[in-house]
């Protein structure tokens, strides 16, 4: 069984997923602080975390920001805000997806379902008949063991960094738009104000250590997309 943590510190909000989690057969683990997350995340397995944006004393921002020192696992973000530069905060820091308030209740439940599945795969050896390797100036990725090192030192990556990373090298000198990265990454359609592409691939370079106005792996063709030579 899957375990759900779940941080907001609004009781009802936690209350009402803990009953649909529940439904769905996902064991919930219920926090109303990121001092409470924390030490959950010591005792306790995670699988899949949800988060609130705004909380006091510590938010979700740097929740997720000390969740990422140590963990993989899924993060979902909720915020009250419907505002691009906090959707591309959380996602720089670590988080895989976010729902805005107030949400819908099924479609939070599809994202859920989708972030675990896409984590499953990625922890196992489901796709090893189709695995491979490629290397690009010092850039090594291995699609059988999910790792990444870059000048021979190992780079920690997400299970979305590491398939838009892949996807990227595996289309090399092809430039991929936003649209076709989002929709072969996400499985999902993509919509013109969406930026969660390029939060993702801001937080890529920064763990690649490119420099956002000279990147040597992950270039932007401006008004058309991302490439890798």
């Amino acid at each position: 069984m899957n375990n759900i943590l779940v941080v907001d510190d609004e009781k009802e909000i936690v209350e009402l997923l803990e009953l649909c989690l529940s439904n769905e057969g996902y064991n919930v683990i219920k926090c109303y602080s990121g001092v409470e997350a924390l030490k959950a995340l010591e005792d306790n397995s995670i699988n899949l975390a949800i988060i609130d944006l705004m909380m006091p004393e510590m938010d979700g921002f740097e929740l997720c920001k000390k969740i990422r020192t140590e963990h993989l696992f899924p993060i979902i973000m909720l915020t009250a805000k419907d505002e691009d530069i906090d959707k591309i905060m959380g996602l720089t820091l670590g988080a895989d997806d976010y729902v805005t308030k107030p949400f819908n209740v099924l479609e939070l439940m599809a994202r859920v379902k989708t972030q675990l599945r896409r984590y499953v795969v990625y922890n196992t050896n489901e796709n090893l008949a189709k695995s491979n390797e490629i290397e690009k100036n010092g850039l090594l990725i291995n699609n059988e063991t999910h790792e990444c090192y870059l000048y021979d030192k190992k780079i920690t990556l997400t299970p979305i960094e590491f398939s838009i990373l892949w996807y990227l090298c595996s289309n090399s000198g092809r430039v991929i738009s936003s649209e076709e990265l989002f929709e072969a990454v996400w499985k999902e359609a993509f919509f013109d104000s969406n930026n969660t592409v390029m939060a993702h691939i801001a937080r890529l370079r920064e763990k690649l250590q490119e420099s956002a106005r000279n990147p040597q792996f992950i270039k932007t063709v401006w008004g058309v997309g991302y490439k890798i030579d």
